[in-house]
């Protein structure tokens, strides 16, 4: 069911009614496995009436609350706050290295439907004509920009240069492209960053949007919430240089590639000297 709800995230963009089929279909498969109970299936009727009320209503006034209601759903959804969602467990307690922390990951079905809530929302999500005219050197700025941002996370001591061919690579790109990355790019850069950029300066926006994703990671202490504006930034910028919602998602899951092949994932864990 999980290379299903990929297949519908992937034609989102280019045919909404096979995706929403294909999404229909992950749904019930989801119900019979008891990945996803009641609850979240009562929530997802819900998002279903909700969406087709904003596409009914022409006021102002409804639809801007009900696009508030929708963008709070896209919120629970990603914080894992909606109840009844079982996500599958994929990797539990793995070292990448033996200097990395241990981690686990999931395969998240209530992240994935960020991206079919936000299209609702704003139907330019994943493409923008609003875009300025760039050279080759702002891209290859931005590319030479990730593997310069891992480093300063070395020189400020979250990480440490360490070679991995973990044995679950696929799962951990088919997990970040799907269930992670898109999700997130879809809120922060496809909806917030664009809707900010309406009423703001762009570069303004860029740095709400990034802090903004910064702080999402508080939980992992002030140096990650560091590191994840600075990779916000160049999210970011990837959207605004491309105006394509896929290109930033490129660069959100290049840089977590590079980071879990190439240094400790994900992060440096101390250990204790042994005398």
């Amino acid at each position: 069911m999980w290379y299903l709800l990929a297949l519908s995230l992937l034609v989102l963009q280019f045919n909404k009614k096979i995706s929403v089929i294909l999404l229909m279909v992950t749904a019930a498969v989801g119900a019979y496995t008891q990945v996803l109970d009641w609850r979240a299936l009562t929530f997802m009727a819900g998002l279903a009436i909700i969406a087709g009320a904003y596409c009914k209503f022409s006021g102002k006034v409804p639809r801007t609350l009900l696009e508030i209601l929708l963008v709070l759903a896209s919120v629970g959804l990603m914080l894992h706050l909606i109840p009844g969602f079982h996500n599958l467990r994929v990797l539990e307690g793995v070292r990448a290295g033996p200097e990395s922390a241990p981690f686990s990951m999931y395969y998240n079905f209530d992240k994935a439907l960020v991206p079919f809530v936000l299209l609702i929302c704003l139907k330019s999500l994943f493409t923008t004509d609003t875009r300025p005219r760039t050279k080759p050197w702002h891209w290859l700025a931005l590319v030479v920009a990730v593997p310069v941002l891992l480093m300063v996370a070395v020189a400020l001591g979250g990480l440490k240069v360490e070679l991995h061919q973990p044995q679950w690579l696929f799962q951990f790109v088919l997990a970040n492209i799907f269930f992670v990355s898109l999700a997130e790019e879809s809120l922060f850069r496809g909806y917030l960053q664009q809707r900010l950029s309406s009423v703001m300066h762009p570069v303004l926006a860029l740095l709400i949007a990034s802090l903004l994703f910064g702080g999402m990671h508080y939980a992992g202490g002030m140096l990650l919430v560091i590191f994840a504006t600075l990779a916000g930034l160049i999210y970011g910028l990837a959207w605004v240089l491309s105006g394509r919602l896929w290109v930033a998602v490129l660069f959100h899951v290049g840089l977590n590639l590079c980071h879990l092949l190439f240094f400790t994932y994900p992060m440096w864990q101390r250990l204790p000297h042994i005398s």
